[in-house]
């Protein structure tokens, strides 16, 4: 299986937790179009008002590596990257389960 997931937890700067999950929810919509992207969940941590965690499932890493390309995308990192105050990207390699 070559498919690529990864978690990634941003920490947003205090009090701007909201506006960077919506920049996130513009990702996931201008991802549906993205047929190498196959999962993309935008998740609050309900314990830490600065925690935002993106669940992301692609067919594989190139096609992960590809839509960091796109100019939409990149237009929303730039947007986003001020708003964060840490990041600790998890990259996995999914080996089977439900919905796989």
């Amino acid at each position: 299986m070559s498919k690529f997931a990864m978690y990634g937890k941003l920490t947003a700067q205090p009090g701007k937790r909201e506006e960077l999950v919506r920049i996130l929810l513009e990702a996931a919509e201008h991802l549906k179009s993205n047929s190498g992207c196959e999962l993309y969940i935008v998740n609050e941590a309900e314990n830490d008002p600065d925690t935002v965690w993106v669940t992301e499932l692609w067919r594989d890493a190139e096609a992960h590596a590809a839509s960091l390309k796109d100019e939409k995308t990149l237009e929303q990192i730039a947007r986003a990257r001020p708003l964060i105050a840490g990041a600790d990207p998890i990259r996995l390699r999914p080996v089977g389960g439900k919905g796989l």
